[in-house]
């Protein structure tokens, strides 16, 4: 199955002297969650603000400070911490942190390790959350160096507009820890599995207007494309994720497309397959749409209200129509929502539309389905076997999906 790709990493965080410095115990702890192997460097402005104690707390690894220097690894201290590190990842960044590494110094510990990274495509990734009070980071001085870095392959998230330590609003807050930390598992992932393949997953519900205040709608949440999105993501894919609204937050990394409708999410399923490797279909496109939507809102009125439906489009027959002409994309996964019927009711939907492998799920089930966080689901494979899963998070069973599409794409050839 997939894996997080911050598991097992080894994260160097660099923590320098900014207000933002209490933030970075909290993003320590999310790598650690995240299986990653954090070690942590504090300069000595960054200990002023908070403890190296607090890190170690939070890691179960050591934190260090420049007077480490001095210390019984004194002279390799810097190069074996460089040596084993994935990636450095600095949050919060001071404009004079950003100064130094854009210039070369290496006056503690921290700035050391960053020059013991090297620099080129070979060297460990290094990605630089800044934090800087009003006026700073816009300043040109500080906007060569962010230069200088990007040049050289440092990544930059952030900073964000904001509420600053001075009372002042304007762009220097540091980004929030879940938000960095999801940006550097993007990074992390770029050579997966499935790098070069470009993946559309469709996701959530849509909505088909009754009247100007009114829609037909269903419960689906989205939760399991978003987390197929992640997944895609995580094996290395370029991901085009087509959502219907959801109150989620899609994966760092996603090409993100919103629709409403059913046509809206045809016309954009449309146009991102032409250069998917492959489709994943877990929206719930509404089926019918009233046939003659209300310019007004309808007013409450005696009796029965009378509603006619007309049929949405099958955007999986379209897709299918298109891919004869461009051979695009190469495999096609649908999910079936039943309610009765399960394997059966799933099966005729594989072979109506074309489908290399189906995702089936009782969404009748209390742990199942809409709303929830897991699911249980059973899969078809054209060639007739079926394998069923048992209970797991959403994100389990989207990792398994993605694993089980490998060798359908052979993304060796596209890499």
């Amino acid at each position: 199955m997939t894996q997080n790709p911050l598991h097992k990493k080894n994260i160097i965080l660099g923590v320098t002297g900014s207000i933002a410095a209490y933030k970075a115990a909290d993003l320590a702890s999310k790598l650690t969650q995240n299986g990653a192997i954090v070690n942590v460097i504090l300069t000595d402005a960054a200990a002023k603000f908070i403890s190296p104690l607090s890190f170690q707390s939070v890691t179960g690894q050591p934190a260090y400070i420049s007077a480490d220097l001095w210390g019984a690894e004194a002279h390799v201290l810097h190069i074996g911490l460089a040596r084993k590190a994935d990636a450095l990842l600095i949050a919060p960044a001071t404009a004079n942190t950003l100064a130094k590494l854009a210039r070369g110094g290496a006056d503690d510990l921290l700035s050391l390790t960053a020059l013991a990274l090297g620099s080129g495509p070979d060297a460990p990734l290094l990605m630089i959350a800044p934090a800087m009070d009003a006026g700073m980071y816009s300043h040109a001085a500080t906007q060569e160096n962010v230069e200088i870095l990007t040049r050289r392959g440092a990544v930059f998230i952030g900073p964000e507009e904001g509420h600053l330590a001075s009372g002042l609003v304007a762009k220097g807050r540091m980004s929030e820890p879940i938000q960095i930390l999801e940006h550097l598992r993007y990074q992390l992932s770029r050579s997966g599995p499935l790098k070069g393949c470009h993946i559309t997953v469709t996701a959530g519900p849509t909505q088909e207007d009754i009247d100007p205040v009114r829609f037909l709608s269903n419960r689906s949440t989205g939760k399991q494309g978003y987390a197929l999105a992640q997944a895609a993501l995580d094996a290395g894919a370029d991901v085009t994720l087509i959502s219907g609204p959801t109150h989620l937050t899609p994966p760092a990394g996603t090409r993100l497309i919103h629709v409403r409708t059913a046509i809206e999410m045809q016309h954009a399923t449309l146009s991102a397959s032409k250069t998917a490797d492959a489709l994943i279909m877990t929206a719930a496109v509404a089926d019918f749409r009233p046939a003659q939507p209300a310019e007004q809102k309808i007013k409450k009125a005696k009796g029965v209200l009378s509603l006619p439906l007309m049929q949405n489009p099958d955007i999986l027959a379209a897709v299918n129509q298109q891919r004869a002409t461009t051979l695009m994309p190469k495999i096609l996964i649908g999910f079936a929502a039943e309610t009765q019927s399960l394997t059966s009711n799933a099966e005729d939907k594989m072979r109506r539309k074309g489908l290399n492998l189906i995702v089936a799920n009782d969404v009748s089930a209390r742990d199942a389905g809409f709303a929830v966080d897991t699911n249980r689901v059973t899969l078809l494979y054209a060639d007739g076997h079926q394998e069923e899963l048992p209970l797991m998070s959403k994100l389990e069973i989207a990792a398994a999906v993605i694993e089980r599409a490998i060798p359908l794409l052979n993304p060796q050839e596209n890499v």
